[in-house]
Protein backbone atom coordinates (compact mmCIF):
# COMPACT_ATOMS: atom_id res chain seq x y z
CA UNK A 1 0.00 0.00 0.00
CA UNK A 2 1.60 3.38 -0.71
CA UNK A 3 1.78 4.89 2.73
CA UNK A 4 4.44 5.28 5.24
CA UNK A 5 5.24 6.04 8.81
CA UNK A 6 7.43 9.10 9.51
CA UNK A 7 9.01 9.45 12.39
CA UNK A 8 9.25 13.20 13.28
CA UNK A 9 11.90 14.97 15.02
CA UNK A 10 11.29 15.02 18.57
CA UNK A 11 13.78 17.02 21.45
CA UNK A 12 13.28 15.54 24.65
CA UNK A 13 13.34 18.33 27.97
CA UNK A 14 12.91 18.31 31.35
CA UNK A 15 10.06 20.93 30.97
CA UNK A 16 8.51 18.67 27.96
CA UNK A 17 9.01 17.60 24.35
CA UNK A 18 9.02 19.77 21.69
CA UNK A 19 8.72 18.10 18.03
CA UNK A 20 9.28 20.20 14.71
CA UNK A 21 7.43 19.28 11.51
CA UNK A 22 9.62 21.36 8.52
CA UNK A 23 9.69 20.33 4.69
CA UNK A 24 12.69 18.37 4.93
CA UNK A 25 10.47 15.92 7.01
CA UNK A 26 7.81 15.17 4.57
CA UNK A 27 8.26 13.83 0.95
CA UNK A 28 5.93 17.15 -0.13
CA UNK A 29 6.00 20.79 0.15
CA UNK A 30 3.23 22.01 2.84
CA UNK A 31 0.60 23.95 1.45
CA UNK A 32 -2.07 23.87 3.80
CA UNK A 33 -2.45 22.72 7.01
CA UNK A 34 -5.90 21.99 9.27
CA UNK A 35 -6.90 19.42 12.31
CA UNK A 36 -9.96 17.49 13.37
CA UNK A 37 -10.58 17.89 16.95
CA UNK A 38 -13.99 17.57 19.48
CA UNK A 39 -14.74 14.92 17.27
CA UNK A 40 -17.81 13.27 19.08
CA UNK A 41 -18.06 9.55 20.06
CA UNK A 42 -18.80 7.25 17.42
CA UNK A 43 -17.92 9.80 14.59
CA UNK A 44 -16.16 8.88 10.99
CA UNK A 45 -13.85 11.35 9.42
CA UNK A 46 -12.68 11.12 5.64
CA UNK A 47 -14.69 8.51 3.67
CA UNK A 48 -12.95 9.62 0.88
CA UNK A 49 -9.88 9.39 -1.25
CA UNK A 50 -7.51 12.12 -3.52
CA UNK A 51 -6.39 12.02 -6.90
CA UNK A 52 -3.25 14.07 -6.47
CA UNK A 53 -3.37 15.06 -3.17
CA UNK A 54 -0.63 13.80 -0.84
CA UNK A 55 -1.52 14.17 3.34
CA UNK A 56 0.57 13.40 6.74
CA UNK A 57 -1.31 12.68 9.52
CA UNK A 58 -0.64 12.88 12.78
CA UNK A 59 -2.29 12.52 16.28
CA UNK A 60 -1.09 15.81 18.35
CA UNK A 61 -3.51 14.15 21.32
CA UNK A 62 -5.01 11.14 21.97
CA UNK A 63 -5.66 8.42 19.15
CA UNK A 64 -7.70 7.43 16.35
CA UNK A 65 -7.65 4.52 13.96
CA UNK A 66 -6.86 5.33 9.74
CA UNK A 67 -8.59 2.16 7.49
CA UNK A 68 -6.66 2.41 4.06
CA UNK A 69 -7.70 0.75 1.31
CA UNK A 70 -6.33 0.81 -2.12
CA UNK A 71 -8.85 -1.08 -4.02
CA UNK A 72 -7.89 -4.65 -3.22
CA UNK A 73 -6.93 -4.31 0.54
CA UNK A 74 -6.81 -2.57 3.43
CA UNK A 75 -5.15 -1.98 6.38
CA UNK A 76 -5.65 -0.29 9.70
CA UNK A 77 -2.90 2.00 11.58
CA UNK A 78 -3.78 3.66 14.62
CA UNK A 79 -2.31 6.81 15.07
CA UNK A 80 -1.28 7.96 18.95
CA UNK A 81 2.13 9.76 18.97
CA UNK A 82 2.73 13.10 18.68
CA UNK A 83 6.45 12.32 17.09
CA UNK A 84 5.01 10.12 14.50
CA UNK A 85 3.08 10.49 11.45
CA UNK A 86 0.96 8.71 8.62
CA UNK A 87 1.93 9.74 4.91
CA UNK A 88 -0.84 8.98 2.64
CA UNK A 89 -0.33 9.02 -1.09
CA UNK A 90 -2.82 9.68 -3.56
CA UNK A 91 -5.30 6.70 -4.68
CA UNK A 92 -5.81 5.60 -1.42
CA UNK A 93 -9.12 5.67 0.54
CA UNK A 94 -9.40 6.87 3.37
CA UNK A 95 -11.58 6.68 6.99
CA UNK A 96 -10.73 8.17 10.50
CA UNK A 97 -12.91 6.33 13.52
CA UNK A 98 -12.42 5.25 16.78
CA UNK A 99 -11.15 9.05 18.34
CA UNK A 100 -10.26 8.73 21.85
CA UNK A 101 -12.04 11.70 24.07
CA UNK A 102 -9.72 15.00 23.31
CA UNK A 103 -7.77 13.57 20.24
CA UNK A 104 -6.75 16.20 18.09
CA UNK A 105 -5.95 14.71 14.46
CA UNK A 106 -3.20 17.56 12.18
CA UNK A 107 -3.37 17.21 8.36
CA UNK A 108 -0.76 18.63 5.95
CA UNK A 109 -1.62 18.48 2.80
CA UNK A 110 0.44 18.89 -0.85
CA UNK A 111 -1.84 21.34 -2.19
CA UNK A 112 -4.96 24.05 -1.13
CA UNK A 113 -8.29 22.14 -1.18
CA UNK A 114 -10.08 21.35 -4.40
CA UNK A 115 -12.97 19.72 -4.65
CA UNK A 116 -11.99 18.20 -7.84
CA UNK A 117 -9.52 16.15 -6.42
CA UNK A 118 -11.80 14.59 -3.82
CA UNK A 119 -13.11 11.23 -4.55
CA UNK A 120 -16.35 10.75 -2.36
CA UNK A 121 -18.07 7.40 -3.86
CA UNK A 122 -16.48 4.48 -3.12
CA UNK A 123 -17.39 3.25 -6.56
CA UNK A 124 -15.50 6.06 -8.58
CA UNK A 125 -13.10 5.12 -6.32
CA UNK A 126 -12.51 1.58 -7.36
CA UNK A 127 -12.86 2.98 -10.94
CA UNK A 128 -10.20 5.03 -10.36
CA UNK A 129 -7.98 3.00 -8.70
CA UNK A 130 -9.18 0.42 -12.02
CA UNK A 131 -10.46 -2.34 -9.77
Amino acid sequence: MNIALISIPKIEDNRGNLSVIENDVLPFEMKRVYYLYDVPSGAERGGHAHKNLKQFLVALSGSFDVILNNGKESQKVTLNKPFEGLLINPGIWRELNNFSSGSVCLVIASAVFDESDYIREYAEFLKFAKF
